[in-house]
């Protein structure tokens, strides 16, 4: 990791966003982090140091509840961490964007991508989680966990001794219900490119083959790495997202 200063966006009655913006060349990269991650990991300052090296502007930031960024994580929802995207985007980023999401920010690059759709040249998703939410109340929640939502409001997750626990919670998985993309046409017409390994066992590499049939671009590519997993941090991965990332920045 490079030792870069952290900035913060103050608003008013919401979470400060840390932040690191890089000045350089456009399109910019801007890098959306996965949950309960922040930006400080290997996928993120990796993609710094690639910009730092080609001169090209950068930025990345956590959400509310995340890394450096004020509020609870638990206080969280889908719709408040894309609202906190395209504030980084609008108060933060300058200029034409590559948006590179990874896991749920796979989620909030297609929020923001539709939500300004002006700012967005190209979108880069790696071991893209939409609609996890949905996935979660579908095939992990067991009847146990339901009680335990419908009694004190939130879930620990995982259930086992091999993981430090964090909550789920109801407002979490009810909220997101609202911003569900993969029932219908995704109309997002900018250059996609997804990138899956596909031995990930968080989210699965149909989510990605889903996404890329439901997206209403023609220039969508999907890219499988047979051996790869869902951190997707190797240095051969970190080469196929900065590859990715560049095409479409040059485009």
């Amino acid at each position: 990791m490079t030792d870069s200063p952290t900035s913060f966006l103050h608003r008013p009655g919401k979470s400060s966003l840390a932040y690191f913006r890089l000045e350089g060349e456009s399109p910019g990269l801007m890098f959306l982090g996965g949950f309960r991650s922040d930006m400080s990991g290997t996928k993120a300052s990796a993609l710094e140091a690639h910009c730092r090296k080609v001169g090209r502007a950068y930025v990345r930031f956590d959400y509310g509840g995340h890394g450096e960024s004020s509020g609870k994580f638990e206080d969280g929802t889908i719709g408040e961490w894309a609202a906190d995207a395209l504030a980084i985007l609008d108060g933060v980023a300058q200029g034409p964007q590559v948006l590179v999401g990874s896991s749920m920010g796979g989620w909030m690059m297609l929020l923001a991508s539709l939500a300004r759709p002006e700012r967005v040249v190209g979108l880069v998703g790696v071991a893209s989680g939409p609609d996890f939410t949905a996935d979660f109340k579908k095939n992990r929640l067991t009847e146990e966990m339901q009680k335990e939502l419908d009694e004190r409001g939130y879930v620990l997750h995982p259930p086992n001794i091999w993981e430090e626990p964090y909550p789920i919670t109801r407002k979490l998985l009810d909220e997101g219900e609202s911003h569900l993309l993969l029932q219908g046409e995704v109309d997002v017409t900018c250059p996609v490119r997804l990138i899956h390994g596909m031995r990930d066992e968080t989210v699965l590499w149909e989510t990605s083959l889903k996404l890329s049939r439901v997206l209403k671009s023609d220039d969508v590519c999907l890219t499988l790495v047979k051996d790869g997993g869902h951190r997707f941090s190797r240095d051969q991965d970190i080469e196929l997202i900065i590859r990715a990332a560049e095409e479409l920045a040059g485009e």
